[in-house]
């Protein structure tokens, strides 16, 4: 009985089998009072149904926090009056399902490394285009040792920068728009503006710095111990 105990952990019902043949034992117990019975049983429907309700909860509270944060992005994007507006004439189910799809979108959309993909073709095509390509210096100039792709830095995709950069991005874009292109009507336009502007900016810097890290990889040496702290190249 106390190695039944030790398996079964204090829970009562788990089953229990013989380490030699592994059939399960038949565990009896006296007979309960009704009113214990019917006690019992309500505690185990509880106790199975507590982490489905846990989860609902947390699903319900993400979903209500996307629904929060999308109706703040849309009245932060078209202005506080044009947004209250716009929500209140939209049909409630679009906006059950349309708020929350923004913030999603968001994390989506970061998840997506285009300045990668432009930046391998750039690679690829820019010895013909001289201007640029001093600009950008490839690796396959006279003075870069030729650099293998398992050489290249990995990528290391961080989820919480790219959950902080999504949900900031609407900001940034309201703001860049409102200070760059003040002169255009509307807050939606100033805001999409500003966003293009934000991506554009950020994606060339980042694209210059990776291409330049690519490059000074390109050029290192190993110098030669002479047992001092200085070394000649190899």
């Amino acid at each position: 009985m106390r190695w039944v105990d030790e398996k079964q952990k204090g829970h009562s019902y788990t089953k229990v089998h013989c380490p030699q043949c592994n059939t399960e034992y038949v565990i009896s117990f006296p007979s309960f009072g009704k009113l214990c019975s019917v006690i019992q049983m309500i505690d185990r429907m509880i106790y199975k149904a507590s982490p489905l309700m846990a989860t609902g909860v947390l699903l319900g509270s993400v979903y209500w926090t996307a629904v929060t944060y999308g109706a703040i992005t849309v009245m932060q994007v078209l202005g506080h009056k044009e947004g209250l507006d716009m929500m209140e004439r939209a049909d409630p189910l679009f906006l059950l399902v349309g708020l929350p799809a923004i913030p999603v979108g968001l994390v989506l959309g970061k998840l997506i490394q285009w300045d990668e993909y432009l930046l391998r073709f750039w690679r690829r095509h820019a010895h013909k285009l001289g201007l640029l390509n001093y600009l950008f210096p490839m690796a396959s100039r006279a003075n870069l040792r030729p650099t293998h792709p398992h050489e290249a830095p990995a990528k290391e995709i961080k989820f919480t920068r790219v959950f902080c950069g999504a949900m900031l991005f609407p900001t940034i874009a309201t703001i860049v728009g409102k200070f760059v292109f003040r002169k255009v009507d509307g807050n939606l336009q100033r805001s999409f503006l500003g966003g293009i502007a934000f991506v554009a900016i950020k994606g060339i810097l980042k694209i210059y710095l990776k291409q330049q890290i690519y490059s000074r990889l390109g050029q290192r040496r190993i110098t030669n111990y002479n047992g001092a702290d200085e070394g000649t190249p190899t």
